[in-house]
């Protein structure tokens, strides 16, 4: 059902040259058409876990682009859990793609406002014919950010056989790049590329979940989560045509674009091994039909 241990990619461009670096990507992308990425390593112990509780009911929380809602849908129709997402902010119609898609899996989604949704407080949704049966529910964190995916995202590091030096990942909650970073050994490094902005949160939440050192580039977020510009679309693009590997623009191309940007900058130091990981997303479908109101 899962094409692991995903594969390492060259990228070789003129900066990897000009630098003497060797850039690889983790194809994550391609774990599974559905539920890929970093999404499916979050995901594979907490569905375990609600397996061996007797849960039959997945909930969550996520925004209205958010991979975790989607891929939680999708595991929900293959693996037989229902599925309901507590959707940041009021109800989108039409659906964009990403609530559509999980929509389609099956999944049924409660709005929550953007104040009580920040702290998490559900008491106003509470009495929610389907948030009021606990025996069956298996609550699934922001993002699945949780202990459990962690360990799920350490396995990231483990399938790699070859010697690296870095690790990059794209960070909405900065589990995956937790997961990874306590996986490394001493001499290597793991790098995160917030896609929110004043990123640097992440640090602590990074911290609630691991002791292992890693770094924040803090500077490539677009001006926020799923925001984007001209730039950034171009720059996915010009990547497709140059390797036929697509990007989305709110977690991956923001991640490729800074890596190559300090490459360019020689922050990477010369003969460096850089592991990027494609973490996948839906959104990537739709980056070719951007109407110019969205940039």
């Amino acid at each position: 059902m899962f094409d692991l241990p995903s594969t390492l990619q060259p990228i070789v461009n003129e900066r990897t040259q000009r630098a003497k670096v060797h850039l690889l990507l983790k194809r994550d992308d391609l774990i599974h058409p559905e539920i890929s990425g970093n999404k499916w390593r979050k995901l594979k112990y907490n569905l375990e876990q609600a397996r061996t509780e007797g849960k039959s009911r997945l909930v969550t929380f996520g925004g209205a682009f958010s991979n975790h809602i989607t891929a939680t849908a999708a595991a929900g129709k293959y693996l037989g859990f229902e599925t309901v997402g507590i959707i940041r902010g009021e109800p989108h119609h039409p659906l964009n793609s990403s609530l559509q898609f999980a929509q389609d899996c099956g999944m049924q989604f409660i709005y929550l406002d953007r104040t009580h949704y920040r702290d998490k407080d559900i008491s106003s949704i509470s009495s929610h014919p389907l948030l009021t049966e606990n025996d069956r529910i298996y609550w699934l964190p922001e993002g699945g950010a949780n202990m459990l995916a962690v360990k799920g995202c350490e396995e990231i590091v483990s399938e790699i056989d070859t010697p690296f030096d870095f690790i990059c990942a794209a960070c909405g909650t900065g589990t995956t790049l937790a997961g990874m970073a306590a996986a490394l050994s001493p001499k290597q490094k793991a790098i995160g590329f917030p896609v929110l902005k004043n990123g640097e949160f992440l640090y602590d939440d990074i911290r609630r979940l691991t002791n292992a050192d890693c770094q924040l580039m803090t500077d490539y977020h677009f001006g926020g989560y799923a925001k984007t510009t001209p730039e950034l679309i171009q720059f996915i693009h010009t990547f497709y045509q140059e390797q036929q590997v697509l990007l989305d623009y709110v977690y991956t191309g923001k991640m490729m674009y800074g890596i190559f940007d300090l490459i360019q900058r020689g922050w990477f130091p010369e003969g460096s091994v850089i592991i990027a990981v494609h973490t996948g997303g839906v959104q990537n479908a739709n980056v070719f039909n951007l109407k110019s109101s969205e940039l």
